[in-house]
């Protein structure tokens, strides 16, 4: 596939830009239905909720507030009347505003002022959701309202139809994050062209995403949050996928490979562990629906599309990109030196070789850093509380963040979030006399019956987000509502959000179980160890935890938000455990794949634990290094997303990202790889059998050779002597004879005089390997003709390599 896309690259690009635009035009026709459904069946919230439908059934349209309030005097006073009233009024001409209800008029108008007389509201009803209004008659509506404002009285505006209008421009986080991202690819590529390639196929992959999930809002029911969410995993998983098969393709050219062959390796080897990392983010996502929260469904669709498309451009257009630029890939420095000097030699070295070393030589120290560093960030997480995020939690400088506060100045902080206690029953005497006199009530009153089903709006003392608030769900419904003798139900924004958080709390044990032993099952497919993929959930685990306690810490203590701009502390959203974690494994698990599947191949040639791990991490530590700051800079632009939601999330992820990568991966995961020695690969013997096999990698098979010109038939053995710098024959020395790409062709043992032979399939490029106990190890590449090849190996004492370019062979 990849040799035909390389080979076709312009009708593979031509397909990419007519689906891309395609979908685009029809998505803009058909525009957005999306809608946020938090079904929670057998929930006190949701009976309360179907009783509010029988009771009102034509109310369909969002609600928004104007709330006034005035330096001196009352907003009572003609002087502000006469400003008020006509904006109000005219408000309520426009095309699109159903209903406004205001302090000045109908019989309930007086409850609409504050006690002190200095703060009043007025509530406007669209005849759509918040969503489906347009943004021109919300700006309309604020603009006329601000405009009624002067010098002494202050106009402020509410509600989701508000919120939307104030966001910033649609995409600016993306943007950003796409900057961020092409300013690291550059330095890492040091070339122009290498760094548009992952962003074209990000670009590609989440624009196809974003415009399938459109169009498919229109069939099935999808949050608004769904989209923000897929553009924030699609660009991040589409950048790194990118690069991971860039850097192999790269790698590749600057060995002296075809370009066309370089790009075929690269996507027959990095490219199958892309569908192998993308296939894990999906499950991950997938794990979800263990939940049997409605609200996520609509999430995992939307994120999981994405990602496969991001798999997909990765996949298909990225080879065919390839084609177009050729050796232009490399920079200019490098395709002249390569001209220069010839192919380079394929040895780890610099800063990551360094630290690999380093890791190795200090395991236990750099071990348990890591593990105190972790424990550290993780304690936050012992205090978490989860809940909703509201208004109040908008940046100060909102006009929505002011009508909260105005709001709970005049009328209470309860007044924001007041709860529905919803009754059938005819009589609700005794109902509102118990609900008044519970502590933590502000303010009960019974509306007039609708349908046969009453509703008594109870305004707390205390904020929506407050814990007492919580408690005072509690009390009405285990206490007051049961002492009254009525068959009634807790309902509104704050109770939904409570019995929200309390359902995710109790379905998410069986959740991160699910993930987790998914997880499990394919790392232990895949590398044929239980040590490995047992690693691996503990890892993931700590990285949750940690990264929690991040969030803790910055959103509900509130430690550098006002840096940040993200408004006031409050608790975590109660559906972001569940989207952080399923987008934290996934992730997680594709850097885990890119790490233990290069220790993998260097441990099937050597059976040398320490060098495995060593060459395995100094060879893979800067990519992934690289895609996690890439992963980081796309996250943490969508604190400019306007969403506190997707704030909250992009924050979370970049800070799991980063101390996943930084300290788990690149320190914690090779020490204890090193502490454990060869256990990592252990795998019972009749598991072994039972398990298929499931290549990550695929090997990288050698060249088939031509022929003889005399007709000579394949070469037969590679032999020689094992033998120590000073001269001394090796006994019992491992010599493996392996493909380019690690696939084992033959294996012996060398004799008393150190003298070994294995056999040769033909001629080619292959690997020979040599290791001893009692010896460091060696591994040199070799060109073998049609007749035999004398090739002697010498093995110096607690000294190892990685492998080098051909070495000069007697033939």
């Amino acid at each position: 596939m990849a040799r035909w896309c390389y080979r076709h690259r312009l009708v593979v690009l031509l397909m990419w830009v007519g689906a891309l635009l395609g979908l685009g035009v029809t998505a803009s026709a058909a525009g957005t239905d999306y809608a946020n459904v938090f079904s929670l069946p057998d929930t006190d919230s949701k009976r309360a909720y179907d009783l509010m439908e029988k009771a009102f059934p034509a109310r369909a349209g969002d609600t928004d507030t104007v709330v006034w309030k005035v330096d001196g005097g009352s907003v009572r006073d003609d002087a502000v009347r006469s400003r008020i009233q006509p904006a109000l009024e005219r408000i309520s001409a426009m095309k699109g505003v159903g209903e406004v209800a205001g302090p000045y008029t109908g019989p309930r108008g007086a409850a609409r002022i504050s006690r002190d007389g200095r703060i009043a509201y007025a509530q406007i009803t669209f005849t759509d959701r918040a969503d489906a209004v347009p943004k021109d008659l919300v700006r309309h509506v604020v603009d006329t309202a601000q405009g009624a404002g002067r010098t002494g009285l202050e106009v402020e505006l509410g509600g989701q139809a508000i919120q939307r209008v104030q966001e910033p421009p649609q995409g600016l986080a993306e943007m950003v994050g796409l900057i961020a991202a092409a300013v690291v690819l550059f330095l890492a590529f040091g070339s122009l062209f290498a760094m548009l390639l992952p962003i074209a196929v990000a670009v590609f992959g989440v624009g196809t995403g974003l415009f399938s999930v459109q169009l498919l809002s229109h069939t099935t029911d999808i949050p608004d949050l769904a989209p923000l969410l897929s553009s924030l995993i699609g660009l991040g998983v589409g950048i790194d996928y990118a690069l991971f098969i860039v850097t192999r393709h790269r790698r590749g050219i600057l060995r002296g490979a075809d370009p066309e062959e370089s790009a075929v390796t690269a996507l027959n080897t990095s490219g199958r562990a892309v569908l192998f990392a993308g296939g894990t983010v999906c499950i991950a996502l997938a794990g979800m629906l263990v939940t049997n929260l409605r609200f996520l469904d609509g999430v995992v669709i939307g994120t999981s599309l994405t990602v496969v498309l991001s798999v997909l451009a990765a996949t298909t257009l990225l080879p065919a990109l390839l084609g177009f630029l050729g050796p232009r890939v490399l920079s200019r420095r490098q395709r002249r030196r390569l001209a220069a000097e010839g192919p380079e030699r394929d040895r780890a070295s610099g800063a990551a070789a360094r630290w690999s070393a380093q890791v190795q030589r200090r395991p236990r120290t750099i071990a348990a850093l890591a593990v105190v560093v972790m424990a550290v960030l993780a304690l936050p997480v012992l205090s978490l509380r989860l809940g909703a995020v509201d208004q109040g939690n908008d940046d100060p400088s909102t006009t929505t963040r002011k009508a909260y506060d105005l709001l709970a100045e005049g009328f209470g902080p309860g007044f924001n979030g007041p709860l529905q206690v919803v009754t059938a029953d005819c009589d609700t005497t005794a109902l509102v006399k118990g609900i008044q006199s519970a502590p933590g009530v502000a303010q009960a009153v019974a509306l007039p019956p609708q349908n046969g089903v009453t509703v008594v709006q109870v305004v707390p003392t205390t904020s929506p987000q407050s814990k007492q608030t919580d408690d005072l769900i509690d009390t009405l419904r285990d206490e007051v509502i049961p002492g009254a003798g009525a068959r009634a139900h807790v309902g509104g924004v704050t109770a939904v959000s409570k019995d929200f958080a309390s359902v995710t709390g109790d379905r998410l044990p069986y959740f991160v179980a699910t993930i987790i032993g998914l997880g499990f099952l394919l790392l232990l497919v895949a590398f044929r160890s239980l040590v490995v993929p047992l690693t691996a959930a503990v890892m993931n685990l700590i990285a949750a935890a940690a990264s929690f306690g991040v969030l803790v810490a910055i959103f509900q203590w509130g430690w550098g938000l006002d840096l940040l701009g993200l408004g006031k502390e409050g608790p975590i959203n109660a559906f972001l455990p569940v989207i952080m974690l399923s987008l934290l494994f996934g992730l997680s698990m594709d850097y885990q794949v890119f790490l233990v599947s290069r220790m993998h191949e260097e441990w099937v040639h050597t059976k040398d634990n320490a060098r495995a791990v060593r060459v395995g991490l100094a060879e893979t530590s800067r990519v992934i290094n690289s895609a996690a700051l890439i992963m980081v800079c796309v996250f943490m632009a969508f604190v400019l997303s306007g969403d506190n939601g997707a704030a909250m999330a992009g924050v979370g992820l970049a800070a799991a990202v980063a101390l996943d990568a930084f300290i788990l991966r690149t320190a914690l995961v090779p020490a204890a790889m090193h502490l454990l020695g060869s256990s990592n690969w252990w795998l019972p013997a009749w598991l072994e059998k039972r398990l298929p096999h499931l290549a990550v990698e695929a090997q990288e098979e050698p060249a088939p050779a031509a022929s003889s010109a005399s007709g000579e038939g394949p070469a037969t053995v590679v032999h020689g002597f094992v033998r120590t710098a000073e001269g001394e024959p090796v006994d019992g020395a491992s010599v493996t004879l392996l493909t380019k790409g690690g696939r084992r062709l033959d294996r012996v043992t060398s004799l008393a005089d150190g003298s070994y032979i294995v056999s040769v399939p033909g001629p080619g490029a292959y690997l020979l390997a040599a290791t001893a106990s009692a010896y460091g190890s060696r591994a040199r590449h070799l060109e073998v003709g049609p007749g035999p090849l004398v090739y002697d190996v010498e093995l110096v004492e607690g000294e190892s390599d990685a492998v080098n370019q051909p070495s000069s062979a007697r033939p």
